[in-house]
């Protein structure tokens, strides 16, 4: 199978076609991979995440800059390269967080008070699991989280006619979800 001329690759929409494509290159992605990396758990999910990334970016490709396996080794080392600054993040922030001090028991005893001071906002996020997402991140912002409207709407990235719109809908579908309001102590 060759990508058409325009970039994009056949199997954009073609479930077949990606499926022959993926069959084709596996053992080129896992060969590529397990020349780079020893564990056999990241070879599988780092070829994975490169077929992930093959759906994503196949619009890049370019007959005229190179073969399909040229291209997508391309691809597999920007996902090899973007899994390793990953490590290194990680890494590091464990590095930082070595030798610090263990939670003593009064830190312990104070995070558990806030656990247990926080327990009727868990139950209302857990009620609220019934409504719309859109509604729900919303109502909790404001209800929950105690945000204004203008700022949920800036936290969701949404304009605030919107987030009014959609704070009214989710207050009125809050009124048949057993026991929410009680569980947020009413709306703002």
């Amino acid at each position: 199978m060759q990508f058409k001329q325009t970039g994009t690759a056949p199997f954009g929409r073609d479930p077949a076609a990606f499926e022959a494509f993926y069959e084709r290159h596996f053992d080129d992605v896992t060969r590529f991979l397990a020349r780079r990396v020893i564990d056999p758990g990241s070879v599988a999910d780092l070829t994975a995440e490169v077929f992930l990334a093959v759906l994503d970016s196949a619009h890049t490709y370019r007959p005229g800059k190179g073969s399909e396996i040229a291209w997508l080794y391309g691809v597999a080392r920007n996902t090899l390269l973007a899994e390793r600054r990953r490590s290194v993040r990680e890494r590091r922030a464990n590095d930082r967080l070595a030798g610090r001090r263990l939670l003593a028991a009064d830190d312990i005893a104070r995070l558990e008070e806030r656990i247990d001071a926080e327990r009727p906002a868990r139950l209302a996020i857990e009620r609220m699991a019934e409504l719309p997402e859109k509604d729900r991140a919303l109502l909790e912002l404001v209800a929950i989280d105690g945000l204004s409207t203008v700022e949920a709407a800036a936290a969701l990235g949404i304009r605030q006619g919107t987030a009014r719109v959609r704070l009214h809908r989710a207050r009125r579908s809050i009124q048949r979800v057993p026991g929410l309001v009680n569980a947020i102590g009413g709306t703002k």
